[in-house]
C-alpha cells in the first residue's frame, strides 16, 4: 500500500522507529558502538599520581587492575542503565549484621551496622571488641538516603563530618590494635575526604578508598538542573530524602522549614530548606561549597585511592580534580570512561563490580607495605593525644 506522494505508510513508520532508536541511543548514553569497535576491551584506566611518592612505589605500581582497562557488562552499555539498575543485580541478602546504637556526644544515635560474616571478604569482622591484631577494620560510609541494606551507597549530613569523626575515634579507642580503613560512596565519600582534609594528620585511619565522590557540590547542583536524565535523578533523590525527613517531621518541623520541605522537588531545593537552615547559611550555594570536599582535597595525610566515571550521570566529571590529585602525593586518582554512578559493572552475567575488586586489592596491598608502619606510629601519637 502507498500513499498519494506514492511512499509506503512502512517508511515512515521505519523513518520514527529509527529516530527513536536515535534519541533513546543518545538519552540514555548508550556505548555500545564505542564497545564493539574497541574489540570489548573496554579502555585503558586513567591514573593520576605522583609516580616519585612512596604511594606509588610501595602501592600503586603493585595494583594491577587500575593500571589495565575497565570494560562495563555489554548489556549495560550505559551509565544509566548502570546506574538505575544498580540496586536490583546487586544483592545483599545473604549479608548479615549485628547492630550496635552508638551515642554521639550531642545526644544523636548512629547505628553502626557489623558485617558478621561475608565468604569472599579477605578480612573477616566479628563485630565485638576481640579483633585480632592487624586484622583490619573497614567503615563503609554509604551515600544519600543509604544503610546497610542498600547494595552499595547513612542518614543525610552533606558536609557534617562532626559524627563521622566520633565514630572513627570510638572505632580506634575500642579497637586500638586494629588498622581501620575507610570507604566512601558517592555522597559518602564527599563527607569521608572531608574529614580527612579537616584533620590531616591527626587521623586514626591508615587507608581510604573515595568511590564516585561529587567533589564540588555547588557545582553538582548546577549539573543537576542541566539535563532530562540529572532532572530526573534529582527528583528521584529528593523525593527520597522527603520520605526520609517525613520519619523524623517534628524534628526536621522544628529546626528546618517543614513546608519547604515538601514543595522541595530536587536536592538542591531540599538542602536550602534543610541544611541550610541548620548551618545557619546565609543561601544555599554558601552551603553546597562549605560541604564541598574538593576544598579540602591538599590536606588529606592518608594514603587514598579515588575512583570516578567520566559518564557518571549523577556526579559530573567536571568536578573531578585532578590537579588537587597530581599534587598530593597521598592521592592517587583512577578514572575511567564508563561505569555510571557507583557501580562499574563488569563480565557477562554483570554479578560483578569492578571498583569492589580494585579496593581490595589496593587495601591489600596497602596492608602488607611499608606505608602501614608509618601509618602505625602516627596512630600512637594520636593515642596518645587522646
Amino acid at each position: 500500500m502507498e500513499t498519494t506522494t506514492g511512499v509506503s505508510p512502512y517508511l515512515y513508520l521505519l523513518i520514527s522507529f529509527l529516530v527513536f532508536i536515535i534519541f533513546v541511543y543518545n538519552l540514555l548514553e548508550i556505548h555500545i558502538i564505542d564497545d564493539i569497535f574497541s574489540g570489548f576491551r573496554g579502555n585503558y584506566v586513567s591514573l593520576t599520581v605522583d609516580s616519585s611518592s612512596d604511594l606509588y612505589r610501595e602501592v600503586v605500581s603493585k595494583c594491577h587492575l587500575i593500571h589495565g582497562r575497565y570494560m562495563s557488562t555489554p548489556w549495560l552499555c550505559s551509565p544509566h542503565l548502570q546506574t538505575i539498575l544498580l540496586h536490583l543485580l546487586v544483592k545483599t541478602h545473604n549479608f548479615r549484621y549485628k547492630r550496635e546504637l552508638f551515642i554521639t556526644s550531642d545526644g544523636g544515635t548512629i547505628a553502626l551496622d557489623w558485617l558478621m560474616r561475608f565468604d569472599e571478604a579477605r578480612f573477616q569482622v566479628n563485630g565485638e571488641n576481640t579483633v585480632a591484631k592487624m586484622v583490619p577494620l573497614v567503615i563503609v560510609i554509604p551515600g544519600l538516603t543509604s544503610d546497610s541494606d542498600s547494595p552499595s551507597d547513612c542518614f543525610y549530613t552533606a558536609g557534617w563530618t562532626e559524627d563521622l569523626r566520633e565514630v572513627v575515634n570510638h572505632l580506634h579507642s575500642t579497637h586500638p590494635e586494629a588498622p581501620l580503613f575507610a570507604i566512601g560512596t558517592s555522597l559518602g565519600a564527599n563527607l569521608l575526604v572531608k574529614y580527612l582534609g579537616e584533620d590531616g594528620v591527626n587521623v586514626p585511619i591508615v587507608g581510604a578508598a573515595s568511590i564516585c565522590n561529587p567533589w564540588d557540590i555547588l557545582m553538582g547542583d548546577r549539573f543537576f538542573g542541566r539535563g532530562l536524565m540529572q532532572r530526573f535523578y534529582s527528583r528521584v533523590l529528593a523525593n527520597a530524602l522527603k520520605d526520609v525527613a517525613r520519619l523524623h517531621r517534628v524534628v526536621y518541623a522544628r529546626i528546618a522549614d517543614w513546608e519547604g520541605i515538601e514543595k522541595a522537588r530536587s536536592v538542591g531545593e531540599f538542602n536550602k530548606y534543610t541544611g541550610r537552615i541548620t548551618g545557619n547559611f546565609e543561601t544555599v550555594d554558601t552551603f553546597h561549597r562549605w560541604a564541598s570536599s574538593v576544598r579540602l582535597l591538599t590536606n588529606v595525610k592518608v594514603p587514598l585511592i579515588c575512583i570516578n566515571a567520566i559518564d557518571d550521570p549523577v556526579c559530573t566529571y567536571e568536578a573531578i580534580p585532578w590537579d588537587e590529585c597530581r599534587i598530593n602525593k597521598n592521592i592517587v586518582l583512577a578514572t575511567t570512561q564508563h561505569g555510571g554512578h557507583n557501580a562499574f559493572f563488569e563480565g557477562m552475567s554483570g554479578k560483578n563490580l569492578w571498583w569492589v575488586r580494585v579496593i581490595e586489592e589496593y587495601f591489600s596491598v596497602l596492608h602488607s607495605s611499608s606505608l602501614m608502619n608509618k601509618n602505625t606510629d602516627m596512630d600512637t601519637k594520636f593515642i596518645k593525644s587522646l
